[in-house]
């Protein structure tokens, strides 16, 4: 089985052999595995398995090499999910990234043979990857496929897992450079630099939103689309083939919370939401043309996030045929401390109704925010994709 980017597939085995494969390169690569709690963080340094580190005290995780081995059967209950992850060894010094490596892949193996090939792809500055994941879910253990790069190598996986990341001392004076490379923490932090005021992501690409203190700011999530321009005659009223002369575009959003919880906010169903009360989310209103400058809003109350799992973004034409390229919908997330976060919803030619957009996951507390823009035939089959379990039926905003 090949696997694409996001797909998830169960596993049915017990022990099971990970294994980075590329072609011949010059790059050096390193693989770890970080087995983290619900709140996406290591319960401790032991929980950091890598080349330093090469057996997890309970035995359910071995590094050999570019091969993390797994059993299941042997990995503790507080663990909630294992990343394996590929980085370049002293990346920044010798100015190298993924982009330099082709037909690269992640081979899942069991004593039986080869269960997946999962390509990895398209990278570009990236010097970290996560590669995918082991993951609960409902009493079984999954893999998610996930291809998620970062900038910053190690020391970038390690802060977004909770691994304190220190600067190696300086060599002293008139003294050869002493090789790090199998200390257990070898990469620096990268420089400090000034924020920037605006991302726009990559699909794939994660950042997580800055706390301001203990707690998180109000999350406000913004959808802005307009309306086609307008043919002044025609066998066709728009370019969207309806009589209504265009499209009515809804905001809306799938979450999970802690408690096991699960829902949908949206205006179909008059399913609006709370702010201080579960699910902590709410939508502003409706805009049913596209005219309405403020676009529609979803705000997500950061005294919660500690209470919320995760959340999909997600939007889906009420009315109307599909013509994404001429909607030019645009997605904004705005956290205080954090830069505003732009996903462009910029993959056109889908005649499908639904568009997951954005996946928003706890992580220690915040959250991470990752594009998607993976467009479904309805809410339903998005449903299934991203394991939510939620029944639909047919609804009306009248």
């Amino acid at each position: 089985m090949q696997l694409a980017k996001g797909q998830k597939i169960p596993l049915n085995e017990n022990s099971l052999v990970f294994k980075f494969e590329r072609p011949n390169s010059a790059l050096e690569i390193d693989t770890a595995a970080f087995l983290t709690q619900s709140n996406g963080k290591v319960a401790s340094d032991d929980d950091f398995v890598f080349y330093g580190n090469t057996n997890h005290v309970s035995g359910g995780v071995i590094h050999k090499n570019d091969a993390i081995e797994i059993n299941l059967d042997k990995i503790p209950r507080h663990v909630e999910k294992i990343s394996l992850t590929a980085t370049i060894y002293d990346a920044e010094s010798r100015k190298q990234n993924f982009s330099m490596i082709r037909g690269a892949v992640l081979k899942i193996l069991s004593l039986y043979g080869e269960i997946a090939t999962f390509p990895l792809e398209n990278f570009t500055v990236e010097t970290a990857i996560v590669l995918g994941e082991v993951y609960r879910y409902k009493g079984n253990w999954k893999f998610n496929a996930t291809g998620a790069g970062f900038s910053g190598g190690l020391a970038a996986l390690c802060n977004n897992f909770g691994i304190e990341v220190k600067d190696n001392p300086p060599p002293p004076p008139e003294t050869k450079k002493i090789n790090t490379r199998r200390e257990k923490i070898i990469i620096p932090p990268p420089p400090t630099q000034s924020q920037p005021k605006k991302v726009e992501l990559r699909k794939g690409q994660k950042v997580n939103l800055t706390k301001k203190g203990s707690k998180l700011g109000e999350i406000v999530i913004n959808l802005n689309w307009q309306q086609p321009k307008q043919k002044k005659s025609g066998f066709f009223d728009s370019i969207f083939g309806n009589n209504s002369g265009g499209i009515d575009l809804d905001l809306a959003c799938l979450f999970e919370l802690k408690n096991g919880t699960i829902g949908a906010v949206q205006a179909l169903g008059n399913h609006f939401g709370s702010l201080n009360y579960e699910p902590y989310i709410a939508l502003d209103g409706d805009d049913r043309t596209g005219a309405i400058s403020a676009g529609e809003t979803i705000r997500v109350n950061g005294n919660f996030a500690d209470k919320i799992r995760r959340i999909l973004i997600f939007t889906f034409i009420y009315s109307g045929a599909a013509n994404w390229e001429e909607a030019k919908g645009v997605v904004t997330v705005n956290c205080p401390g954090s830069p505003e976060l732009i996903v462009k919803m910029d993959e056109y030619g889908s005649k499908k109704h639904t568009c997951a957009i954005a996946l928003l996951e706890n992580v220690g507390g915040t959250f991470s925010v990752e594009k998607i823009v993976d467009f479904f035939d309805d809410s339903e089959q998005m449903d299934r994709a991203f394991d939510w379990g939620l029944s639909w039926r047919a609804g009306s905003k009248d």
